[in-house]
Parts: structure tokens; sequence; C-alpha cells
């Protein structure tokens, strides 16, 4: 089953959508993940956000960056599937789409991102490859990872 995948600058996010984005990734980075961290960093107004719905309720998401704002190359970040959905690969279906949103609104096909070590394979199947060495950010073992 495929999700309805959006793509949006963060003015044309619905209250409603902002609220829900907030929740699922509060749901999973904050709680389920247990990490108490700064989610809300003032950096949501420059992305571009790839929002995954099943019928009407928004069970996976990404945010997007232009080459130059957070890292040189464009980035993904926030990668999140809610939990109850993980069994059907919505992530893989996010993640195509932000990839996609990245090639058409920043012509670029260059993708950096800081992925939790335990994901390596899973962004590897999407063609990412590690640089550099690990570190812990929020307490939680990241490496970069590129696409070139």
């Amino acid at each position: 089953m495929n999700i309805n995948i959006e793509v949006k600058k963060f003015s044309e996010l619905s209250l409603t959508e902002l609220y829900d984005i907030l929740q699922l990734r509060s749901e999973v980075f904050v709680v389920e993940q247990d990490c108490v961290y700064q989610d809300i960093d003032g950096k949501d107004a420059e992305a571009l956000h790839v929002i995954g719905k099943k019928d009407s309720e928004i069970i996976a998401y990404t945010r997007c960056f232009r080459p130059g704002y957070y890292f040189e190359q464009a980035s993904i970040g926030r990668v999140v599937v809610k939990m109850s959905e993980r069994k059907h690969k919505y992530g893989h279906q996010i993640m195509d789409a932000s990839e996609k949103a990245i090639k058409e609104h920043f012509k670029t096909s260059h993708i950096k991102l800081s992925a939790q070590q335990y994901l390596i394979k899973f962004y590897e199947s999407h063609g990412f490859r590690t640089y550099g060495e690990g570190y812990l950010e929020d307490g939680i073992p990241h490496i970069a990872m590129i696409k070139d």
C-alpha cells in the first residue's frame, strides 16, 4: 500500500498539519527514543516538508534543506515513521519522495544526512554511503552519510 505524499513549504502547512508533524516528531524522537532535545529548533521555516499521509493521518515525514543551509549538500532530516506503521516499509516511500523533492526543488542529487547508526543499512539501500567517523548527537550514535 502506498501513502499519499505531499511536499510543502513551511508557509503552505496548515496549523493542523504543523501540529501533527510536531506531535509525530515528539512521539518518536523524544518519547520513544527517550531523548530530551530541542526538536523545535527554529529551522522548520527554511525547510521543505515531505509529508506521508495514510487516509488523513500523517504517519511519515522528513524535512529537506537546500544546499548550503545545513550542509554543503542538500540535506534530509527528521526522517520519521509512526511506530505502528513501520511494518509497511513507509520509510522507503518517504525517502524516495524526499530525494525526488530535492531534485525538483533544489536541482541537485547530492544529499547529506546525519543518520542514527542503527539505520545505516536502510540508508545504504537508498544509495547513501557512510562518511567520516561516528559521533554522538543528543546522546544517540550517528554517522554522516552522503549520496552523490
